[in-house]
């Protein structure tokens, strides 16, 4: 959910890398990973989460599960509260999780938006709560979602398809200053008002690869042949206005702290510079919290050997001071 993003995924904007897309089936429920899944820095999660017996946990970006079962497994008195707007993605984690019988709850739910009293939690009673931001790789490899080019799909981008805004409706309906300016904000994209000019000259656009492709011709030739393709901030661009993904942190930020217990901590993974900025701030900035990682903590070599779409994750963790 950046132009630190490599030539081996020269299409893919930084996301956060909870699965890739597979069936619920082939999930292997022995060792708790599906083929091609991979939870970004899950050891270190754990670790960062410092897990009290009989403590209560919140994944508040669920996604195939990865992270709440690495949580699950590692202590057999903790519970787990999985939050993901994402309706398939939370059937994927709960047939993986359903060997942990009650200690996992599964709430569809924005996290922004979610109410612990709603679901017979107590106000502030986590223990600790992680949110692995940004898209998923289970949404991005999915082609029908519309998230990546690789593939011809609609210009959707939703995580949530009970929500009415697509990317095609952004593209197709707003006017020139509108999207240039969301393009450079969102997608940090300095040939916004070329590319947003183009859009609106060739519209109505139907699919991502005919999106991309205009995107492509419209640049400078240099431009074509750098690091990324052309269309990729584009792309984070719209991803992120359709899903409201920095006003949602922005939310779940301010209101989080709230349902922790004193000394809960709180772990977040950004995988660009929107994110990291708004979570290493709003750390900061909460009286109710202290951090923890004066700077944050990176996966390791190996781990993006691996999986290279960990490469831009950064860890931050604070904890809930005094009493509630």
């Amino acid at each position: 959910m950046s132009p630190s993003v490599s030539s081996d995924s020269s299409d893919s904007p930084p996301l956060s890398p909870k699965g890739e897309a597979i069936a619920a089936d082939s999930l292997d429920c022995k060792t708790g990973e599906a083929w091609g899944h991979y939870s970004v820095m899950r050891h270190e999660c754990v670790a960062a989460l410092d897990l009290q017996p009989g403590g209560s946990y919140l994944d508040a970006t669920l996604g195939a599960g990865g992270h709440s079962q690495a949580i699950l497994a590692a202590d057999p008195t903790v519970r787990v509260v999985g939050l993901d707007c994402d309706g398939g993605a939370l059937a994927i984690a709960q047939k993986r999780l359903e060997m942990y019988g009650d200690r996992f709850q599964p709430v569809r739910s924005n996290f922004s938006t979610f109410e612990p009293e709603s679901h017979g939690l107590p106000a502030a009673g986590f223990n600790g709560i992680l949110a692995d931001l940004g898209v998923s790789s289970m949404q991005f490899d999915t082609p029908d979602r519309g998230f990546s080019f690789r593939h011809e799909a609609p210009l959707d981008m939703r995580m949530d398809d009970r929500q009415d805004l697509t990317a095609a409706d952004i593209v197709n309906t707003w006017d020139e200053t509108t999207l240039a300016n969301t393009i450079y904000q969102y997608g940090e994209e300095r040939l916004s008002r070329r590319i947003a000019r183009t859009i609106l000259q060739r519209r109505p656009w139907h699919s991502t690869t005919e999106l991309a492709y205009a995107i492509s011709g419209c640049v400078p030739g240099k431009y074509r042949h750098g690091r990324i393709h052309p269309a990729t901030r584009t792309f984070q661009a719209l991803r992120i206005a359709v899903n409201g993904e920095l006003e949602v942190l922005e939310k779940f930020l301010e209101r989080s702290p709230q349902w922790l217990a004193p000394g809960g901590r709180i772990v977040g993974i950004s995988f660009h510079s929107l994110e990291d900025r708004i979570l290493k701030h709003r750390l900061k900035d909460n009286s109710l919290l202290k951090v923890i990682t004066k700077k944050p903590l990176y996966p390791t070599e190996e781990e993006v050997r691996e999986n290279g779409r960990s490469r831009s994750a950064k860890l931050r963790i604070a904890y809930r001071l005094g009493d509630v």
